[in-house]
């Protein structure tokens, strides 16, 4: 899937405006074209809506999801706290996975806020990537 088909797909969906899509889903592509998730060291991947967070840890050659996790049902705090709580739940559902070492792949996403909560929370945790 080329660059100008992502950017011809973000312009169709709903929400954000044209041109924050546009960039995102570049972003996403140029990031993707250099991390791949492997089973000595599966993907993160990070999907960050405006209201909650979805992480997964998944195994790109056999195309299986290992772990996964969300801020859909944490209620505590706000979204940031949210997030780096999540960080340490994901971190003990990978190790109950066998999983240490990751790719970390933030999905055209810029690292601040609760990404980097995210992060940071998941490191501290015991996941190193």
């Amino acid at each position: 899937m080329g660059a100008s088909t992502i950017a011809k797909q973000a312009r169709r969906s709903a929400g954000v405006s044209a041109a924050r899509r546009v960039a995102k889903s570049r972003r996403h592509f140029r990031l993707r074209k250099k991390v791949a998730g492997s089973a000595e060291r599966p993907r993160l991947v990070v999907t960050r809506s405006s209201r909650h967070l979805f992480v997964q840890v998944v195994d790109d050659l056999q195309g299986k999801t290992l772990a996964s996790a969300s801020t859909y049902k944490l209620t505590d705090g706000d979204k940031t706290a949210q997030a780096a709580a999540l960080g340490t739940q994901l971190a003990e559902a990978a190790k109950a996975a066998g999983v240490t070492k990751v790719v970390f792949d933030r999905g055209g996403n810029t690292y601040t806020g609760r990404v980097a909560a995210f992060a940071d929370a998941a490191r501290a945790a015991g996941l190193e990537f």
